[in-house]
């Protein structure tokens, strides 16, 4: 598994996406999924020039988070229990997956503490499946005007992980859905919100998110394998 090599496929493919499409490469990031994957592979990963990475599991991306010695941007990606929000306060620059209020003041609580904010994105779950977390699409508008009263808390934008589909074809509409509700709440105009990044797309489908407007793309097996 040569980490270094895999890394700079994914960014030359990147590239030729947005080429394709016209948006520049710049405004879309490689999150490298590291999760069940060891610290050595996220050193690799480093040294081959990436540096942002997310994590799904709390006790397992604190874990790594202090014994990762690279100067690297931890993203928290996975489903996020209340009462593990407090292991991640000051870690993390970024949480992907906020998909009810509770969640969301328990974030706002916790970095309150230190006065300090964090990045947030709203989850969705296009799909509506029961195996997901996620806000509905009907209740993403009220979820996002409520959550931005919240001090310590920014909402940057959206993530989703849509049905996953063979046929590329077949999930492109999802990921249009989530840009196009991204529009939607950016019309608004609410304080302390704004609709800058867009979490979608993995690694069989990445392409098509970046062609449907993804900013953030999380890329695990295709950096360092099957888990």
């Amino acid at each position: 598994m040569n980490i270094a090599s895999n890394i700079s496929q994914i960014q030359k493919r990147i590239a030729a996406v947005c080429k394709s499409c016209g948006r520049n490469p710049a405004e879309v990031r490689l999150v490298a999924v590291s999760k069940k994957k060891p610290a050595e592979d996220i050193e690799a990963a480093f040294a081959a020039g990436q540096s942002l990475f997310g994590e799904s599991y709390v006790q397992e991306c604190v874990a790594k988070i202090n014994e990762v010695k690279a100067a690297v941007e931890w993203h928290f990606i996975g489903a996020l229990q209340s009462n593990k929000v407090k292991y991640l306060r000051g870690k993390v620059a970024m949480i992907h997956s906020v998909d009810r209020f509770s969640l969301a003041e328990e974030i706002d609580r916790q970095w309150g503490k230190d006065d300090t904010c964090v990045d947030i994105l709203i989850q969705v779950n296009l799909g509506e499946e029961a195996s997901k977390s996620g806000t509905t699409a009907s209740d993403l508008i009220g979820l996002v005007r409520e959550v931005a009263r919240l001090k310590h808390v920014r909402i940057r934008g959206l993530m989703a992980l849509p049905p996953w589909e063979a046929d590329l074809e077949e999930v492109r509409p999802y990921f249009r859905q989530l840009r196009e509700l991204a529009e939607q709440i950016d019309a608004l105009g609410l304080p302390n919100v704004s609709m800058q990044e867009l979490s979608m797309g993995m690694s069989h489908d990445y392409e098509v998110a970046i062609e449907e407007g993804a900013t953030l793309i999380r890329v695990g097996t295709a950096i360092f394998g099957a888990r």
